[in-house]
């Protein structure tokens, strides 16, 4: 975000108001931070995937420790794994290979398949018409405050992670049901 804004001479921006950002829809990103055209905003957006694309190669983003011996573990005991994010699909599908859970995910949603974006609970919403479950039977997972009122937004339980976008204060604040330090502490939540 900071190489798109100075790339095109915007206002500077902190990597913490930065950071505050992921998870909104990319063109949102920017025009939430600074005051700016439509045009603009569009052009913030193909600048930033240029340079995305520039910078990534497989490894780039790595997993964080447990997160896939949990999920394969979740899969295993039958529970079904869903993703929803506000990366584009072609993105998405690409970290979704390079991590290797191609096969414990049942369900893909990118912003490109839906029309309303976090917190707006549309994602969360399609998920259950898709996979059947109720929202008392649905733990929606994040590390973003727009993760956790997406899932609130859809009367679904909640999980906070505190290691990833968003800080402990901003999850608590969005009303996390729970707030874990490590992935693997879902098998205790789900009690596998």
């Amino acid at each position: 975000m900071q190489k798109t804004i100075a790339h095109l001479h915007l206002p500077p921006r902190t990597a913490e108001q930065c950071k505050k950002m992921i998870g909104l829809p990319l063109k949102q990103t920017f025009t939430n931070m600074i005051a700016m055209s439509d045009e603009m905003g569009d052009k913030c957006v193909t600048t930033y995937r240029r340079i995305f694309d520039e910078n990534n190669f497989p490894g780039a983003v790595p997993v964080f420790p447990h997160v896939l011996e949990t999920i394969k573990t979740l899969k295993e005991n039958g529970l079904t794994i869903t993703i929803a994010s506000s990366r584009s699909t072609p993105s998405l599908m690409q970290f979704i290979h390079d991590m290797h859970l191609g096969e414990e995910v049942s369900l893909v949603l990118s912003c490109d398949n839906i029309t309303h974006s976090k917190p707006h609970p549309e994602a969360v919403v399609k998920t259950l018409q898709h996979t059947g479950f109720t929202p008392e039977e649905t733990i929606v997972v994040g590390d973003a405050s727009y993760d956790i009122l997406m899932g609130r937004n859809a009367g679904c339980r909640t999980v906070g992670v505190s290691y990833g976008n968003g800080s402990v204060e901003e999850l608590k604040a969005a009303g996390a049901d729970i707030i874990i330090d490590d992935f693997d502490h879902l098998l205790d939540i789900i009690q596998i």
